[in-house]
């Protein structure tokens, strides 16, 4: 049966008012999509926009492929054109936005996805070069002639393979996630360049994407921001203060984060109990997890799983 988020053609969000450039509000931040609180999290769809998509930010990896249409997207104040063929790749707390062209609609593959699908034992060197963010690469690149082909169809099979149910479905895709992201990063090596010509010049993260990298690969360990600050040779100040620019959130409220989202995951895909759930998220004391799962979802990890089984039950 094919999966019912193929079918979500528009993206359901309120369109607010752009401001000048310099925005006196952080833009949206997105932490939701169909499949977060699943074991595989990687979620595959084809939208329409016709008036573009507000500034935002997300915690997750994604990316797009434009299919067909003309519009113009912003990365982390990078501007560049969006055509058939045009392919970006967005880290976590990047601040993006698109723009449509008038009379024309950008239909475009979109793929949400986590870090835990590129962070596999062994996998390292695919995981930092792929979103280390200190090389200057470009965000972006416009795919063409035989690559843009065979991107094309990889990206048809992945979607066909996304919308059944085949034995090793999740293996399969995540295999082609890989090779799709190795393919986009040999190509902006070769060709990636900006519309006018010259090197695009990215925005070197310095030691900003390492330290959100190493939280993200180390959040379910006793972290501490001394910890993390000597790791990096750096002060306690200048990581909160890197954390807070990267996250638009403090050090604690970002471990959280991370820490509840997992715990999620497991509540709905494992057979754990809570306090062996709250150990394997990081958490020393049952009692600090479920006060601080029930101050961020509203109801207590039990609770949680009831709510989230009997949905899965109930549903068509």
């Amino acid at each position: 049966m094919k999966n019912k988020s193929l079918t979500r053609f528009s993206i359901i969000i309120p369109f607010f008012l752009r401001g000048p450039a310099i925005m006196s509000q952080f833009p949206r931040y997105l932490k939701d999509y169909s499949t977060k609180d699943s074991p595989f999290q990687f979620e595959l769809l084809i939208n329409r926009l016709k008036k573009g998509y507000p500034s935002h930010r997300q915690d997750y990896l994604e990316f797009s492929y434009v299919k067909s249409g003309t519009g113009w997207e912003t990365i982390n104040g990078v501007k560049h054109r969006m055509e058939a063929g045009t392919f970006s790749f967005l880290l976590p707390y990047q601040i993006h936005e698109l723009f449509t062209d008038p009379g024309s609609e950008l239909i475009l593959y979109n793929c949400r996805f986590s870090m835990e699908l590129l962070m596999e034992p062994n996998q390292e060197e695919l995981m930092n070069g792929m979103v280390n963010g200190t090389e200057g690469l470009p965000s972006f690149v416009q795919i063409e002639g035989k690559e843009k082909a065979r991107t094309d169809n990889l990206l048809e099979d992945m979607m066909e393979e996304y919308s059944g149910s085949d034995r090793w479905r999740n293996s399969y895709l995540q295999v082609k996630l890989k090779e799709l992201l190795i393919r986009f990063d040999r190509y902006r090596r070769k060709n990636g360049i900006t519309p006018n010509g010259e090197p695009a010049p990215g925005k070197s993260a310095g030691a900003v994407w390492p330290i959100i990298h190493y939280i993200n690969g180390n959040y379910q360990e006793g972290l501490t921001l001394g910890g993390i600050a000597k790791q990096f040779s750096l002060s306690i100040s200048r990581v909160s203060e890197i954390i807070k620019q990267a996250t638009g959130q403090s050090y604690v409220h970002f471990l959280q984060d991370l820490r509840i989202r997992h715990a999620c995951s497991l509540l709905v895909s494992t057979e754990m109990s809570v306090s062996e759930i709250a150990l394997e998220v990081g958490y020393g004391s049952y009692n600090t997890f479920s006060r601080i799962f029930r101050d961020t979802k509203g109801i207590s990890p039990s609770e949680y799983r009831k709510m989230k089984t009997l949905k899965s039950e109930t549903a068509p």
